[in-house]
């Protein structure tokens, strides 16, 4: 499963958006919105360590798979910027 770092920060955004509306209206105490803004920093610094590493992984897993997909095609690649060179293009 993929995770999803907009969702996640939207959420937070969401979430920063209700405690400054409670605070704004005596409901909470500044120590509880402190308390709580790091435990919501918390949570979408998980997030992004998930997605990251998702997307290191995927990007390993994609790699092996095209190694010599990417080698074939570097060797295409100098091959006609030699042949340019050489030929003074």
């Amino acid at each position: 499963m993929f995770p999803n770092l907009l969702n996640a920060t939207q959420e937070y955004w969401r979430k920063l958006d209700e405690l400054e509306s409670a605070y704004k209206q005596d409901q909470i105490s500044l120590e509880e919105v402190d308390q709580r803004v790091s435990e919501l920093m918390a949570e979408l610094a998980q997030e992004r360590r998930s997605t990251f590493n998702y997307l290191k992984y995927r990007s390993q897993t994609w790699l092996a798979e095209q190694k010599s997909n990417l080698i074939g095609l570097s060797i295409i690649v100098v091959a006609i910027y030699s042949w340019l060179v050489m030929n003074g293009i």
